[in-house]
């Protein structure tokens, strides 16, 4: 195992560990003290990994907010491509565990205070698309942004609510189809290549961003 394959291991052992818990005798009769004994680990390496029991059931999404948040920020030829990509990497981390994922998702759903926390962090990952679009196309109407954004987390977590709500597997390929929609409806989808020539004709749909029609024509005329 490496380096950073065994704290990962070790934090997912205290999850595991706390949702077995939470399971068997309810999230606010659970205390940290019982979930540390039964991860096999002190109270101070607890509160120094996760802060509170709270955290424990977020942990993975705040280690993925700042997976996704490194993936952005790198070179994409392709910026709503790089979004819907983000979002296959945020679906692929949590069908890796359905079954951890699913007992997560049957304790948040029994605590209202859970939920709540739920909803926010749900609007983290949209904010997130939403800032790396408006960085990555300066020119892009907000409005555009914003709903390219929401639609992508939207679809993301009904296809991640299908995994959460069954007792099988559903593959990325579902959500890679659904985010395909996404583009082709925004209009932002990649068309064929033109032929090589000394004349660019460009056309778009008129439901296209203008910020995307630009970044398409500067694009085609640096090849």
């Amino acid at each position: 195992m490496s380096d950073t394959a065994a704290p990962t291991a070790a934090r997912t052992a205290v999850v595991a560990a706390a949702l077995d818990l939470f399971a068997a005798q309810g999230f606010e009769a659970t205390s940290v003290e019982q979930i540390a004994q039964a991860a096999g680990v002190s109270r101070s390496t607890f509160f120094r990994q996760f802060g509170g029991k709270d955290d424990v059931v977020f942990a993975d999404h705040e280690l993925l907010l700042e997976r996704l948040r490194e993936f952005l920020a790198r070179e994409h030829a392709d910026p709503w491509q790089a979004v819907c990509d983000a979002s296959i990497l945020a679906y692929r981390h949590f069908s890796a565990d359905p079954d951890l994922a699913r007992r997560r998702y049957a304790v948040v759903r029994e605590v209202p205070a859970l939920r709540d926390r739920e909803i926010v962090t749900v609007f983290r990952y949209e904010r997130l698309f939403d800032d790396y679009l408006r960085g990555a196309l300066p020119d892009l109407d907000p409005i555009d942004a914003v709903g390219f954004a929401a639609l992508a987390t939207a679809v993301h977590n009904h296809v991640l609510r299908q995994l959460l709500r069954g007792t099988k597997r559903v593959p990325v390929t579902v959500l890679r189809a659904a985010l395909d929609d996404v583009r082709e409806r925004f209009g932002v989808a990649e068309s064929s290549p033109p032929a090589d020539d000394d004349v660019v004709v460009a056309v778009f749909p008129k439901r296209m961003p203008a910020a995307e029609m630009a970044r398409r024509v500067h694009a085609a005329i640096d090849r």
